[in-house]
């Protein structure tokens, strides 16, 4: 079987059918929405991840829900049968209603006791991010394209009986699309040998008037192989964006760990400097989307049947430098003073993924801690 609904749309990308995506066997496609309450402090979080591997031919789904401490995951996974138009994996799906705009996500586990209807409408177009490339030695790690959009949500999640209505939250949502590690690992070792190295910020935040996305891939020096800070209006069109000259972040650690403390921003332009300041709050696990996961890990075969599974934990009660609890994100309030005084406000997350060495944060090992 080759042909799927994909080729009845003009979508193709190569003289291949859709269901084959190139040549490379870690290539994947993904959807990935977060949503929290707008006020600083308000508590609340949900996420979604929704991954579709064509050269594995697995399809997998995330949905996770955080108050007071605890994160409850639901987790499934099947069998692609190579088509990539279908989705929905068991209880969670994605329905794209306007593409760039609107979509929604709904999630039926009955026996799991979750349930969600949420839609997301962009803010503004998307953001198309700086590609990511990436490689140890002459193996590609990661050549991944993404778009990101800050929006509004409507609906609710129901969890063990209780309904939260979420309308009027606020939050992210991205597509990536490309190549980086899935499934079970590369048996086959990096030559040389390369120990892991990987420095990941990432901070969308919903502002006044606007949306301000900050990222950066650091090397083990602390050099940007890929930064990127932007003010986009709200409403505005595509490229319809201002991009800082220059970006620059300053974190203090918390001791024992790899977690942000404090955290803060500075971005250079024509006008001067601007000073972001980050109110760190809760931490989200993203070990419940699956990143790290040792059982759910993206693209990891639990055979063609659908597989559902819940989880639940609190992030205090895990140990902070286990390598699957390296992968986090914290709720920030936002504090934005541009050059000519102007104070916007706001609300976002800081993700953070530190592995290896990294000069300006003191790493000089694999996993050692601040």
């Amino acid at each position: 079987m080759v042909l799927t609904k994909g080729d009845d749309y003009p979508i193709h990308q190569t003289a291949e059918p859709v269901a084959f995506a190139g040549t490379d066997r870690n290539f994947y496609d993904r959807y990935y929405f977060n949503g929290y309450a707008p006020g600083i402090g308000d508590d609340g979080f949900f996420a979604v991840a929704f991954g579709v591997y064509p050269h594995i031919n697995v399809t997998d789904a995330s949905f996770c829900w955080l108050k007071g401490g605890r994160q409850v995951n639901l987790h499934a996974s099947r069998g692609l049968a190579m088509e990539r138009m279908d989705l929905h994996v068991g209880p969670v799906a994605i329905h794209v209603v306007e593409p760039l705009r609107v979509l929604r996500v709904t999630v039926e586990a009955p026996d799991e006791r979750v349930r969600a209807e949420i839609t997301f409408t962009g803010r503004a177009f998307p953001l198309e991010e700086p590609r990511f490339t990436r490689r140890n030695g002459p193996r590609t790690l990661m050549d991944v394209t993404r778009m990101t959009q800050n929006g509004r949500y409507t609906g609710w999640v129901e969890v063990d009986g209780e309904r939260h209505d979420v309308s009027g939250w606020v939050g992210t949502r991205d597509r990536s699309w490309g190549v980086r590690p899935i499934g079970a690992a590369d048996a086959q070792p990096a030559s040389p040998a390369l120990p892991p190295q990987f420095f990941w910020l990432w901070s969308p935040c919903v502002m006044d008037g606007g949306d301000l996305y900050f990222h950066t891939n650091d090397d083990a020096h602390g050099a940007a192989w890929n930064r990127r800070a932007v003010l986009k209006p709200e409403g505005g069109a595509q490229g319809d964006e201002h991009h800082y000259d220059a970006a620059a972040f300053e974190i203090a650690w918390q001791p024992g760990t790899r977690r942000a403390r404090t955290a803060s921003l500075t971005l250079r332009d024509a006008r001067g400097e601007t000073r972001v300041a980050f109110d760190i709050g809760e931490t989200f696990m993203m070990l419940g989307l699956g990143y790290g996961h040792p059982r759910w890990g993206h693209g990891i075969s639990h055979g063609e049947a659908l597989t559902v599974e819940r989880e639940d934990f609190r992030a205090d009660e895990l140990a902070p430098m286990q390598p699957h609890h390296l992968h986090v994100q914290a709720s920030v309030g936002v504090t934005m003073t541009e050059p000519d005084g102007r104070v916007r406000r706001g609300k976002g997350v800081l993700e953070q993924l530190v592995v290896g060495p990294h000069a300006p944060s003191g790493f000089t090992g694999v996993f050692d801690p601040a």
